[in-house]
């Protein structure tokens, strides 16, 4: 997997957005130049992309990041169905750094950490209702006309929210493999039951471990309560949910595992100092392309 290095103190400058949903399972992307940065948040299927010789295949809560080619182009290499959100952007860039590097590529130590930071260029992310919220409100900052110094500082903010959630997702290396693989196998277990009413009991029992003890592991690597973590999850689906769709504030608290109503309102009003009706309120428009 390469890295893609990406300026950590530099202003990126916004080009366009949207939404992508494929209208069938018959769609395959079509072969198009990239002379710009591509980021693309998947919500849905899965997409099947060829670029610079390489294939990608990113399924739903993957990213992919796409950088500037003079000679390359992306196209489909199999028919699918998928959704996703995507940007394009530029940024300054030494002609000193590749756009792209391998990790064992000894040119990588010659490039200034203290200036640049590295993204995979395809992966998971633990939180993607996070990210593709941001692009729901730079959609919406589009839609309503804000400067373009605006919409250069939202697209900046994503591309920081990416590497912030990357470097802070991954477990330390010092941390033993059995305790990444738990704290790994914790994060995967609340997003495949994100529509239940998750308890650190039920995770304990799930792994077969104490539920002291994993509180305990969890906030030694990630620096932050289980508990909390659970509940920070479920806002942010329900921030996504909100921006996103069109179901109604009930159908999303039962779907995200609340008893009633009346109990997300409260714990989202909590978390976020909004009600849910506020927050979807503000930002109510979105950039929806079919193909």
């Amino acid at each position: 997997m390469k890295l893609i290095p990406i300026a950590l103190y530099s202003l990126y400058s916004y080009h366009y957005t949207g939404k992508f949903k494929a209208l069938s399972s018959e769609w395959q992307h079509n072969k198009t130049s990239l002379k710009d940065y591509e980021l693309i948040i998947m919500t849905e299927g899965e997409l099947y992309l060829r670029y610079d010789g390489n294939n990608y295949t990113v399924k739903k809560g993957e990213y992919l990041l796409l950088p500037p080619s003079e000679n390359g182009f992306r196209e489909g290499f199999k028919k699918a169905y998928c959704s996703f959100y995507w940007m394009h952007f530029v940024t300054d860039h030494s002609s000193k750094v590749p756009y792209e590097i391998s990790p064992g590529n000894p040119k990588i130590k010659e490039i200034d950490t203290s200036k640049y930071g590295f993204i995979p260029q395809s992966g998971a992310i633990a939180s993607p209702e996070r990210i593709l919220v941001m692009m729901k409100q730079l959609q919406d900052m589009v839609k309503n006309n804000y400067p373009t110094v605006s919409l250069n500082a939202m697209v900046t903010s994503i591309m920081m929210e990416l590497y912030g959630e990357i470097i802070v997702g991954a477990p330390a290396a010092s941390d033993p493999a059995a305790k990444k693989q738990i704290y790994l196998d914790i994060i995967d277990y609340i997003q495949t039951n994100i529509s239940k009413n998750i308890k650190i009991s039920d995770i304990a029992d799930e792994f077969g471990y104490n539920p002291k003890y994993l509180s305990h592991l969890f906030v030694e690597i990630r620096n932050i309560p289980l508990k909390q973590f659970i509940i920070s999850q479920k806002m942010d689906a329900a921030n996504f949910m909100l921006a996103d769709n069109d179901k109604t504030v009930s159908q999303i608290a039962s779907d995200l595992g609340f008893s009633d109503v009346h109990n997300f309102a409260r714990a989202y009003k909590k978390y976020t100092g909004l009600t849910p009706s506020e927050y979807r309120n503000a930002f109510a428009k979105r950039m929806l392309f079919h193909v």
